[in-house]
């Protein structure tokens, strides 16, 4: 490990994030703390230069103020590989324009530099169907295109939920039951009347009680979750949809879901990730930019970011 790692950070814009919420400004901070060097990047920062993964990046600074949380340097044009570390935070929708990302990371990670989470386990590890692998821990899921399936899936399960496999924060996720008047065009909407593949999984009643996010850094879960209860009148549990958030102490359950699939992710290299649980039901497994570092940090006087900087550090 060099004497000061200079880290990358791939993110949305700086100035749009609420820092009170936002996991990747914890990472800034706790990569700060450590004396470590910042630079501050954007997917259309990224290029391929003759075979050179390179990028306009800009040095960063950050402060835990609501008011003036960062400074932004000059911009450098420079080789990705004068990086230690590169951290992809892009929120999805995990499309293309993604996939075509994580080439340029691995023409980095090719060049020696550590790139976390691996592009290879971003593009193999789609966040809602990376859950086939856990077939015995989740609910009854079935991935495909076709209308007729989901309509006989939802004949078996009476109540489902159904969503696309390339968003997040609860974006087009839907609840229908048996004889729902709008069971057409909610799978009409979601295939694109049978052009894209979707997802249907069987209802989990403790929904009520929380989707239980649960972050796992080297293959190793957190002690504590966030449950987030969804609103009055709503079947979401994401906070971006107006749920409103519990920390709570893992159950026994959420710990032997957690270390399994975490074992699962530590054989790619995933450093760091977030799982759901619903009740005992794994629903879906977060790479690309999972959150809910800082409501935890804050409850439970944790340094998870600063656990995942340890971890990545090791690895140098």
């Amino acid at each position: 490990m060099t004497t000061t790692p200079t880290i990358g950070v791939i993110m949305d814009p700086i100035e749009r994030i609420n820092i009170a919420k936002d996991s990747t400004f914890a990472m800034l901070l706790a990569a700060q703390a450590r004396g470590w060097a910042l630079r501050y990047m954007q997917l259309p920062d990224l290029r391929i230069d003759n075979g050179q993964a390179r990028a306009q990046m800009r040095p960063v600074t950050v402060r835990d103020d609501r008011d003036d949380w960062f400074d932004l340097g000059d911009i450098e044009d420079d080789a990705l590989e004068s990086l230690d570390i590169i951290l992809m935070r892009k929120d999805p929708p995990f499309d293309m324009e993604y996939i075509y990302a994580t080439y340029v990371l691995d023409l980095a990670a090719a060049a020696g530099v550590l790139v976390s989470n691996p592009p290879q386990a971003l593009r193999d590890l789609n966040e809602k169907a990376a859950c086939a692998w856990f077939p015995a821990l989740c609910p009854a899921t079935l991935i495909t295109r076709s209308m007729r399936q989901m309509r006989d899936f939802l004949d078996i399960h009476e109540r489902i939920v159904v969503k696309p496999l390339d968003g997040m924060g609860g974006k087009s996720i839907f609840v229908i039951e048996r004889g729902d008047l709008n069971t057409g065009v909610v799978l009409e909407t979601l295939t694109g009347f049978g052009t894209r593949f979707a997802m249907a999984q069987a209802h989990v009643a403790e929904i009520d009680d929380g989707d239980k996010r649960i972050l796992i850094v080297d293959g190793e879960p957190v002690d504590y979750c966030l449950a987030r209860i969804p609103a009055p009148g709503e079947s979401r549990g994401n906070l971006a949809a107006g749920a409103r958030a519990e920390s709570r102490p893992l159950s026994e359950s959420d710990r032997n879901i957690a270390l399994e699939v975490g074992a699962f992710l530590a054989a790619r290299d995933v450093t760091f990730a977030g799982i759901d649980v619903i009740g005992d039901r794994l629903t879906e497994i977060n790479v690309t930019s999972p959150t809910c570092i800082r409501e935890l940090d804050r409850d439970f006087g944790l340094d998870i970011a600063g656990d995942y900087l340890d971890a990545l550090g090791r690895r140098l």
